[in-house]
């Protein structure tokens, strides 16, 4: 397990995930397939070619879903009980084919179960986009509660 137990989180302090992935046409296409999402913005180059953006859009849930998944590492693996909410999703800039994301969570704020067992561990996280000269360009946010082992209870 790479996970933190609730007691190894500290309110405030930012977590850079390392791991990093570049977006393809086909991560967009098999999730667009696989969630049923049929919008022609993600999928038909035509009819995007005649929007603002110019091209595809790579779909704002794959999006958000990578981010947690580039997340999970670092902070849930293997000491999660379960994922309780995500609240505040914002997608402020767009993806496309090609864009590679990598993320940072921000631990908000973390308090114990009413029974002391368990632990409740909010984090702020942000999915950024690599752009030239390694500018880099906030595509999603949202906040991202988990129920979480205490290391206490498990040995």
């Amino acid at each position: 397990m790479t996970g933190r137990y609730y007691e190894e989180f500290t309110v405030g302090e930012t977590i850079e995930h390392g791991k990093r992935r570049t977006v393809s046409e086909a991560d967009n296409q098999t999730f667009c397939d696989m969630t049923m999402n049929q919008q022609p913005l993600h999928l038909d180059s035509e009819f995007a070619a005649d929007t603002q953006f110019g091209e595809r859009l790579v779909n704002g849930l794959y999006t958000m879903a990578l981010a947690v998944g580039l997340s999970i590492p670092d902070t849930t693996d293997g000491t999660i009980v379960a994922n309780l909410s995500y609240d505040n999703v914002e997608h402020p800039n767009p993806v496309f084919h090609g864009d590679t994301l990598y993320a940072r969570s921000t631990v908000t704020d973390k308090r114990e179960t009413s029974d002391g067992e368990r632990g409740i561990v909010e984090m702020h996280v942000e999915a950024l986009k690599l752009e030239d000269e390694g500018e880099e360009t906030l595509v999603c946010e949202f906040d991202r509660t988990a129920l979480s082992l205490k290391r206490e209870h498990v040995e």
